[in-house]
Parts: structure tokens; sequence; C-alpha cells
């Protein structure tokens, strides 16, 4: 879900019915093979036949093919949408969706597994593509990889999602390629009203990307290619169990222009440690293991299987970024506004922290930190204080989280 759109009740109607997963450890072959260890993990190479192989239902997974939202009402969401080709020397997950800028002429695709994770570790090799395989360029797309409870009522404290989402063409407002990660508190369908954070880059991220986030001691991070780009904590912070998604769908057909486009995404693994905080080059390290294992597969999470083997921290990096995403902002697409120069004079010449802006390290704002984590919400009536960024950061209110030092009262 975005930060700026209302999704349909029968996506979320269509995740409360999610089957759970089943417990195993499966090789490519289908032989039993045990896990490295006892870690409370689900990793998956998606080496599946096609959307009707029984291994998918078994191993917990679900080809979506009920109608609903999110993107153009009345679009279809086919089981032939999912496939497992070999793209780039792997085997993988790819979807796919079409439009010719019609309802009946949209398709969408989706690929989740059920709503039994929560803290841990969530990672994913994603291949983005900012241009479809045919037809003209242009939709409004939105690519992902995310979780998500469902709204129950209007408001729910319970709701939860946890986005990536990539627009390689914009959409909500945006004129080009954006990057949100977004964590949502809840939201109310009618009339319109969001409750969430969010962080996003304003560049093209086309080709295969690490994309990993952490929940874990009030914070949910976000890490792409190995550097953090949000950090979101207070009332943002998940209550319930969430279920992994995959989707690639179309917000409108304003930008169709004419005949019909397919776009296509791709997933090389995905992998998350229950109760677990990873670093990248932890996952990184802990997705060679299986596959030097020959494992494709494996599910032992909220088996009680015991502890990891290796130890991991309980926060992001011990030695945060100092600086933005590995690529500059394209002229053509920037932020939504200017990002600060690091450094500063003090309260006197230190602008008010905005939720839009880009902070690089050393970056200074004045702020009052909010009473519950919600930057539009009370104030905590602590007075405003003076903040300096540990690393860039988007998104992250400062008091809130590890990002912002307190440089004391103004």
């Amino acid at each position: 879900m975005s930060i700026k759109r209302p999704v349909a009740a029968g996506f979320a109607a269509a995740v409360v019915a999610l089957a759970a997963g089943t417990v195993a450890a499966v090789a490519s072959g289908g032989t039993a093979v045990a896990a490295p260890t006892s870690c409370q993990a689900l990793f998956d190479d998606f080496s599946y036949s096609g959307a009707s192989d029984p291994l998918i239902q078994s191993h917990g997974w679900t080809v979506r093919t009920s109608s609903g939202g999110p993107g153009i009402p009345g679009a279809s969401w086919p089981a032939s949408n999912i496939s497992f080709p070999t793209v780039d020397g792997a085997k993988g997950l790819q979807l796919q969706a079409s439009t010719d800028g019609t309802a009946g002429g949209t398709s969408q695709a989706e690929f989740l597994a059920g709503q039994r994770f929560f803290e841990g570790t969530y990672a994913a090799r994603v291949k983005f593509a900012d241009a479809p395989v045919s037809g003209n360029d242009g939709d409004h797309l939105v690519e992902t990889f995310f979780t998500i409870t469902p709204l129950n009522a209007p408001m729910d404290p319970n709701y939860g999602e946890i986005d990536f989402e990539y627009l390689p063409n914009g959409g909500w407002g945006e004129p080009s390629n954006i990057l949100y990660e977004t964590t949502w508190e809840t939201y109310n369908p009618e009339p319109w009203q969001a409750v969430n954070v969010h962080g996003q880059q304003s560049i093209s991220y086309n080709g295969w990307h690490d994309l990993v986030f952490t929940v874990s001691g009030g914070h949910v991070i976000y890490y792409v290619d190995g550097v953090q780009v949000a950090d979101h904590s207070g009332i943002y912070y998940p209550e319930t169990n969430m279920s992994v998604n995959f989707n690639l769908w179309f917000i409108d057909s304003a930008a169709h222009t004419g005949g019909s486009a397919t776009y296509r995404q791709q997933v090389d693994y995905f992998l998350h440690t229950a109760g677990e905080v990873l670093t990248p080059a932890q996952v990184n390290s802990r997705v060679g293991s299986y596959r030097a294992s020959n494992i494709a597969w494996t599910d032992t999470v909220g088996t009680g299987g015991g502890t990891c083997p290796t130890a991991s921290p309980t926060a992001g990096p011990s030695n945060p970024p100092t600086s933005p995403s590995p690529s500059p902002s394209k002229s053509a697409s920037p932020s939504p506004s200017a990002s600060p120069s690091p450094g500063g004079t003090g309260c006197a010449s230190a602008p008010l922290w905005n939720i839009n802006s880009v902070y690089l390290a050393g970056a200074q704002v004045k702020w009052e930190k909010s009473a519950n984590g919600n930057p539009s919400g009370p104030k905590s009536g602590q007075g405003v204080h003076l903040w300096k960024a540990r690393w860039w950061t988007q998104g992250s209110e400062p008091g809130w989280t590890q990002q912002w030092e307190d440089l004391g009262r103004c």
C-alpha cells in the first residue's frame, strides 16, 4: 500500500484467507535436508516448475487468483502471471503484469505467504524493471516486496504494513523513478486517512537489488544494497503477525499510451529469520550457506528450533553508512525537498525538521519530539531540541530513531 493511495477492501480480505506454511526442509530435488543448525528461518530459492507446482502450496505460498485491489478496478490476477524461469543464470520467481489501458485488458500478479511472520529479518534479491518487455513504456506501475496485516476495521490499531515499493515511471504525483520504504500504523479507507511514515529515493533502481528490513526493538530498519535508507519507530512499529508478499500492479491507466504493455519483476530468493536481526552482510553469508548446502527451501519458523549459531547485532550495523543511496538522484526527479547541508551553527540557524527532506550525516535540525512517534500528532512537552543526523536519513523523526543525536534543548 502506498503512502498516498487507498487500498480496496478485497485485497485485505484476500490476505485474511492466506494459508499458513508447513514446517520442513527440502532440497531442489525433493529430498529432505537438515537446515544449517536450528535457526528459526524460512529460505526459498524459488525452484518451482510453474504456478501449479504442488510444492508451492505445501511450502506455505499462495499464487493469487482472487479479484480486488490494489490496482486498476476490475483487473484480473491470473495464475499464469506467476512463473519460475531462469533469469541471468539463476532460476527464480517472476511476476508479470500487462495492460491495454482498460480494466478488462489489465492483469496483475501476486505471490504471498501466510500471516505468521513478525520480528526478525526479511530479505530478498529483487530485479526491478524500468521498461516493459513489450509495448509502450510509461505506465504507472508498482513493483513490490512487503509484509502486511489485514485491516479489520477503519483505523484498526492492529493493522500493520512494511513496504518496499518501486515506481519506475512515477505515479501518485511523482514524475519519475522513485523507491518508497513505508511503515504503517493504520488507515481509514473512506474518507481516506493514512497514518504512516516513509523514506524515499528519487533515482532509478533498474536491475538487481538486495532489499532487507529488520523488525526488532521497536525499530523497522530498511536497507538497499547494504545501505541503510530508513529507520521507523514509535506507533509505526507492527503489533501483530504479518504475511509476506510480492506483487506487481498498475496504479491507474492515466499514463498509458495505447496498445498493450507487459512488465516483469523477478525475485532471486526470500529469507526470513524469526527473532534474529542480521546485517545485510550476514544475510548474504546465510544465503550463501544454504546454497552451498544445496538447500533450495527450508522452513523452521515457529518450531522453537533454538538459537542461531552466528551472533547478530540487535540493531543496525555498528558503523552506519555516512552517505546517501549508492546512486545520485536524477536531476529530472529530485526529492521533494532540497537536502540541508551538513553542519550548522545551533538552534538559531537550524531549520525545522521536515519528514520529506533528505538529511546527510552532520545535518542539524530543530524539532520537538512527538508524544507517540506520530510527527503530526501531539508534542511530547519536552520543548524544541537541536538534533544532528548520525548518517543519511529521511522520514525518521528526531527523538524516535537512532539516526538523530540529541544536542540539547534550544
